[in-house]
């Protein structure tokens, strides 16, 4: 049975391999660790083998394992579930980077609620397929959406986010990544703190590097199926 390092090493070699093969610069893909369900002795091992990005779906367990494990102040923890209003300062209190924003009351909690000391670094999450089960807003809210985050002094918007629809072809899913890398492209232009489009998994994080993601959030294929 393979050690969390050793499934991380592979997930590695593979990330890095899909940018060479998509021609893409060396080192242009982040790797986002998904440890949501995992135990802190499981992110432990994470980051003894190097990983320093870790992203959590739920709000309390994010804060209890933000909070166990700050002595290892070099991890940048990603919020990357939905968000509810009664749950942001939390959020702002605890996490570097929030990438699901999908409402404006959401992003002005978060900055009203983050400390004037720090930038929270948000991603707007798009629905990019409009699927009734996805959270997210629709392409077409984008632009009122992303200006009204730059006007928000304690947020730094970094890019987007989304979730494909699932159980999509191949062919599908590289048009839904396509469509993100345009408005990504296109908002990279209008706004100079643009540097990240958050896309692909386990299962389709090729697809994704291949179509210009600059992050892919891997949990299953690093930690294991979750319980």
């Amino acid at each position: 049975m393979e050690t969390i390092a050793e499934r991380l090493k592979s997930v590695q070699i593979t990330v890095e391999q899909s940018t060479l093969d998509a021609h893409r610069p060396s080192n242009s893909v982040k790797l986002l660790a998904v440890s949501k369900t995992k135990p802190v002795s499981d992110i432990v091992q994470a980051y003894k083998a190097g990983q320093r990005l870790f992203g959590e779906n739920y709000v309390q367990e994010g804060v209890e394992k933000i909070q166990a494990l700050q002595t290892l102040d070099d991890i940048e923890w990603h919020f990357i579930g939905p968000l509810q209003s009664n749950k942001t300062r939390l959020v702002a209190e605890h996490f570097d980077w929030v990438q699901t924003i999908d409402r404006r009351k959401i992003a002005q909690r978060l900055n009203d609620q983050t400390s004037p000391h720090k930038k929270l670094n948000v991603c707007i999450q798009v629905n990019i397929d409009n699927d009734a089960n996805k959270a997210g807003i629709n392409a077409d809210q984008l632009n009122d959406l992303s200006k009204a985050i730059s006007e928000l002094p304690n947020l730094s918007l970094r890019g987007l986010m989304t979730v494909p629809k699932a159980n999509q072809s191949e062919v599908q899913l590289t048009a839904s990544f396509a469509h993100m890398t345009a408005l990504f492209a296109d908002m990279k232009k209008r706004y100079s703190s643009v540097d990240t489009l958050s896309m692909g998994m386990s299962d389709d994080m090729q697809n994704a590097i291949n179509n210009g993601t600059t992050m892919v959030r891997v949990g299953t294929a690093i930690f294991g199926l979750r319980n």
